[in-house]
């Protein structure tokens, strides 16, 4: 733990969590022995983040990275699978569909901070978050179809939205990695950090993110998330339904007040 971090204490055993700064909290995947690698355990244990401190109105911004250096997750742990009955197989894989929808479903912005390799479902954990950093060594891949599977938890469909459908079949189709510098040229990543300064950076943005109106964050995101499949008429309707639920609200008349008296907002998030 670095300096001037608290541990957010909830009993789990794959994860750890820590609040660097106010409203900011640092989700770390924390199975650096088998790459960061998710089993039912850790499944559970990521559903409980998503709906439980991330999704918290305390919460205004969150950081995902992995643990060690590695890797940031390599998705799904194959060795608890082996062997799997269909039933426990689906069972199993019901879990892991609501753990990453709960994380699109977010309320709160989430940085993926990509340390290492982010394979399969580590990748589809990229492409759920809101937007990446990576180090110069990350890689990503949907390796899938190399195992007589599919993407199962969001690749097919925010793979195409991130970088075009074209791109997106040529990598689903073959399973090959991409490096960082292909991944920041097709959109994936925002930006490329060195590792030693990559959490860092992350950081920063998030606490940048969360000093601003946490209501208005939250609609601004429902906003374009909302609007992005509509058609333009209607994602204007949209966006004006997601700006008047702000027009009353403590946050604005104080976003307001202080541009008027020259000073640094105070936001409630009411």
């Amino acid at each position: 733990m670095r300096q001037g971090e608290t541990t957010v204490s909830l009993n789990f055993e794959t994860l750890t969590l820590e609040r660097p700064s106010d409203h900011v909290l640092l989700a770390t995947l924390n199975r650096p022995d088998v790459a960061n690698a998710f089993n039912t355990r850790m499944a559970e244990e990521l559903l409980a983040l998503w709906t439980g401190p991330a999704a918290d109105p305390d919460t205004r911004c969150i950081v995902l990275t992995g643990a060690g250096e590695r890797a940031f997750c390599a998705g799904a742990d194959l060795k608890e699978r082996d062997g799997m009955s269909k039933q426990d197989w689906h069972v199993q894989h019901d879990l892991f569909e609501r753990m990453a929808y709960a994380l699109m479903d977010c309320p709160n912005p989430v940085i993926a901070a990509v340390n290492g390799a982010a394979y399969a479902g580590g990748f589809e954990m990229v492409l759920a978050a809101d937007f990446a950093y990576g180090v110069p060594t990350a890689r990503f891949a949907l390796t899938e179809v190399t195992l007589g599977l599919i993407p199962g938890v969001g690749g097919t469909q925010n793979l195409p939205r991130a970088v075009g459908l074209r791109r997106a079949k040529e990598m689903m189709l073959t399973g090959r990695p991409m490096g960082a510098d292909q991944a920041l040229d097709w959109g994936v990543l925002n930006r490329i950090c060195d590792r030693e300064t990559l959490l860092a950076e992350a950081l920063a943005t998030a606490k940048q993110i969360a000093g601003n109106a946490p209501l208005a964050v939250r609609q601004a995101m429902a906003a374009m998330d909302g609007g992005i499949d509509m058609p333009l008429a209607e994602g204007r309707r949209h966006e004006i339904a997601c700006y008047n639920t702000l027009v009353d609200t403590d946050d604005r008349r104080e976003g307001i007040a202080a541009f008027n008296q020259k000073r640094k907002p105070v936001f409630k998030g009411r």
